[in-house]
Parts: C-alpha cells; sequence; structure tokens
C-alpha cells in the first residue's frame, strides 16, 4: 500500500515512538539538530528524509495541526496533537486493516460503554481492543466501525466479564 508522503512520515514518526516505548505520543528532541541525537531509530527516520524534505514535512505537519513544537528542558520537541494522534489511527487501521470485509448491508456498528474508573485497565483494554478491530471513536465512549466485527466484540465483551456495560447498536446513515 502507498501512502502520500505527509501519511508516511507520520507512521514511520510513530512507529519510532512505538520502539522508544512513549505512552503519551511524546519525544522530546532537537529537530533540527537530528544528527546529533544518539537514538539510532531517529538517525534512521532522519536518514530516511533529506533534510530539506524533512524541514518541509515539519512546517506542513505544523500548519495542519498534526504536531506542534514544545520547548521542554532548553530542548524544542515534535508533539503529536490530538488530531495528529487520529490521523495515525486512520493510517494505523489502513496497515492492520486493509483487507477487512465491510458489512454487506451498508450499516456500522456501534460501541457504547460505561465502564467504572474501579475497571480502568479493563476499560483501556477493551479500547485498544476495539482499535485494533478497526473501530474509529466517535467521543469517549462511543465507537463506530464499518466492519463485520459484531460477533468479536460480543465475545470480548463476554470474555472480559462487562457485557452489562457495553450496548452494541447497528446503524444506517439516513438521508436528510
Amino acid at each position: 500500500m502507498r501512502l502520500p508522503i505527509t501519511e508516511k512520515f507520520l507512521w514511520d514518526f510513530y512507529n519510532v515512538l512505538e520502539k522508544l516505548d512513549e505512552a503519551y505520543l511524546r519525544f522530546p528532541f532537537r529537530y533540527r539538530s537530528l544528527k546529533e541525537s544518539s537514538s539510532p531509530e531517529l538517525l534512521q527516520l532522519r536518514r530516511k528524509y533529506e533534510r530539506r524534505q524533512f524541514s518541509k514535512l515539519i512546517s506542513y505537519l505544523k500548519r495542519k495541526g498534526l504536531i506542534r513544537i514544545k520547548e521542554l528542558e532548553e530542548k524544542q520537541a515534535l508533539i503529536l496533537t490530538p488530531k495528529g494522534k487520529e490521523k495515525i489511527l486512520k493510517i494505523k487501521n489502513k496497515f492492520i486493516f486493509p483487507s477487512k470485509k465491510k458489512r454487506k448491508d451498508g450499516k456500522w456498528i456501534m460501541v457504547a460503554f460505561d465502564i467504572s474508573e474501579r475497571k480502568r485497565s479493563l476499560r483501556n483494554y477493551f479500547r485498544e481492543k476495539l482499535i485494533e478491530f478497526g473501530f474509529l471513536k466517535f467521543q469517549q465512549s462511543i465507537w463506530i466501525c464499518p466492519y463485520d466485527v459484531l460477533k468479536e466484540v460480543q465475545e470480548l465483551a463476554r470474555n472480559l466479564g462487562i457485557e452489562k456495560e457495553v450496548r452494541i447498536f447497528l446503524i444506517e446513515e439516513q438521508e436528510i
């Protein structure tokens, strides 16, 4: 699958962050002096994009609101914005579910859940699994998906013991 250069860069940046195990999708570095970095992953990413192209990408992504530059401990940090994280989620879904079958009836699956704070780790795990199934966040606890993964979601909720806190809907778009 071929991606536009901006999506490819965001995807590569995301993979670097995952390798460095950054939980909040943040990684401080001096983006202009990337040669000085000791991280082999960042050096590899820097080599992949020529200096001029790299600078243009950074400027473009800032203009689009996908990243921002922040001063952290006298260094500049490249930080993904919420809009950038959503974009990466969409790119990730392209890679993970390129051939997943959409529902034949054209309906989408909507999952709404209210899992208590006591079960935070379970709630986070459930969200991660929804992302793996190809769901997109509609609101914090409402997720939608065009793929035929109804049985998988039902089984997941049953296995986690949260079926009473999860509601699954089939929705369809109506013209106004």
